[in-house]
């Protein structure tokens, strides 16, 4: 390493900017993070760094740099755009032994600021040694997605039980293993939360069971895995997805979002289709009951989102019944993916002022819903598992006053690459989807804001 990465301690730290503009104000956003004392010498001073200089930890002198600025200084940053000065300061910095970076020059730079993720307590500083900002700063956008905003939370967590674990559990691998199954686990997502006493009482049980060598009763998570494309998943969905023991999912999960899951998680299938059901819902539901009082944090994933036809009110009520410990992430739901991806707003001011969605799927060879509500011009009617009862949603939706020429498309596997889109009339689609044969899962919408999809469509393009 050409640069050895440290951290200094900044509460007793003096550190000296010489230079006031924009490239100064950077390095002072910085510093102020700390708790350094930190003094401002220039002669000309730019509108953000005066801003910045209220604050009562900065002090700001406006004149140029004279060599007894640097004395009691611990670090120096120098931003000037004049190279004599720059070089002046720097060897007196040297020869003071003060650390000296002057920006935006490398070879003189004694240290080096890096990229940071801060989520402090927890800092996470990275560098290329100058040579490959660009990749830098791509990765660090990358961690600021994988790492949770809240962690910070964790970090002060960590602190605060850190010595009564250390009294309560004997040996550092102990130790270790204990710390790893906490921060892997549903406490770090109660702190990250911000539910502190629920968090508390939790990581007591969970130490007295370590202490006592026993397994603590897991949780359950009700994760919405979108509409099919692994992007439209939410950072949470994928953080659950990766800490999983036991995954439980459905037909509606793509394998390109399987793929995400913890690759040694238990994955079990429990899809279900039209007349075709791997388990029965009563059994799915008394799986996670099992499997979570077995201590195994489980994710029941699900396609599109678990409130909107996904059955997850009928699961947590299992899990109350059962004293389960319950967490629901929300998903995209199909309509919104659908629509979004055949280039069909669910609402438009010029044609839908409102959206309902209604399921259909068939009763004893019905639908039973409040057709006359559905069928309602300046709406759009969305339509889950209809794709078998299509003529009755068609002849339902005309005799109860939409015209036959109203618009209908049907989308097809939504946001993947098999996505197709039918369209059609109220009148024609039945014929139209006869000879086109697409396959379940599709998505049903009827209204006006159908005749948009041409215009706007963009995926399928």
């Amino acid at each position: 390493m050409d640069y050895f990465p440290l951290f200094l301690d900044a509460r007793k730290l003096n550190v000296l900017i010489v230079g006031a503009g924009e490239v100064a104000a950077r390095k002072l956003e910085l510093i102020m993070k700390t708790p350094a004392t930190i003094t401002v010498v220039a002669p000309w001073v730019c509108d953000t760094v005066k801003q910045l200089a209220l604050n009562e930890k900065v002090t700001l002198i406006e004149r140029e740099f004279e060599n007894s600025d640097l004395t009691h200084k611990d670090m120096v940053f120098i931003a000037t755009d004049k190279g004599d000065v720059n070089q002046h300061i720097h060897d007196l910095a040297r020869a003071n032994k003060v650390l000296v970076n002057v920006v935006d020059n490398t070879p003189l730079c004694q240290f080096i600021t890096p990229s940071i993720v801060d989520r402090s307590p927890i800092v996470i500083a990275m560098s290329s040694g100058g040579v490959a900002p660009v990749l830098l700063r791509y990765l660090r956008q990358k961690l600021e997605t994988v790492l949770p905003a809240n962690l910070s939370r964790l970090g002060a967590f960590s602190e605060k039980f850190r010595e009564k674990v250390k009294q309560t559990l004997n040996g550092v691998t102990a130790r270790r293993y204990f710390w790893e199954d906490v921060l892997d686990g549903d406490i770090a997502e109660m702190v990250e939360k911000g539910q502190d006493k629920k968090a508390d009482d939790a990581f007591e049980l969970a130490l007295q069971a370590a202490a006592e060598d026993k397994k603590v009763e897991g949780q359950v998570y009700l994760v919405g895995a979108g509409p099919g494309d692994p992007d439209l998943l939410t950072f949470r969905a994928l953080r659950l997805m990766q800490k999983a023991d036991v995954v439980v999912y459905d037909r509606l999960v793509s394998p390109q979002i399987l793929e995400l899951v913890r690759r040694d998680a238990e994955k079990i299938y429990v899809g279900k289709a039209k007349s075709n059901h791997t388990l029965p819902q009563g059994d799915i539901n008394q799986l996670m009951v099992d499997e979570a009082k077995k201590g195994n944090r489980v994710v029941r994933l699900k396609g599109g989102d678990p409130f909107i036809f996904g059955r997850g009110g009928e699961e947590i009520q299992t899990l109350i019944q059962h004293g389960i410990e319950f967490q629901v992430v929300p998903g995209i739901t199909a309509a919104s993916g659908a629509s979004s991806y055949a280039g069909i707003p669910l609402t438009h001011r010029d044609h839908a002022q409102s959206v309902v969605f209604a399921t259909g799927h068939l009763k004893n060879g019905t639908i039973e819903l409040n057709w006359p509500a559905l069928a309602q011009r300046n709406q759009t009617a969305v339509f889950y598992m209809g794709l078998t009862g299509l003529p009755i949603i068609c002849e339902k939706m005309i005799e109860h006053g939409l015209d036959a020429s109203t618009p209908i498309a049907l989308v097809q596997s939504a946001t993947t690459e098999k996505q197709q889109v039918l369209t059609g009339t109220l009148a024609d689609i039945v014929a139209k989807q006869e000879e086109a044969q697409l396959q379940p899962p599709t998505l049903i919408i009827v209204g006006s804001v159908v005749s948009l999809h041409d215009e706007l469509n963009w995926f399928n393009d």
